[in-house]
């Protein structure tokens, strides 16, 4: 049996300023509305990071 959930509306996506890892092995990011300290460093190499703009989905 299965369920039929009709179609998806499509996920909007914006413009959205991201942290970005400066590191070449590191591909580590985050939006900047997520991130605590005004210039954070990575979380996963602890690299230092830049800002960048990306098109991402939409979060509410």
């Amino acid at each position: 049996m299965s369920f039929s959930r009709g179609p998806k509306e499509p996920v909007k996506e914006v413009e959205t300023n991201v942290w970005s890892c400066t590191s070449e092995d590191c591909s580590g990011w985050m939006r900047e509305s997520y991130s605590f300290e005004e210039e954070p460093v990575c979380p996963l190499c602890k690299s230092s990071m830049q800002q960048e703009v990306r098109v991402l989905p939409e979060l509410k």
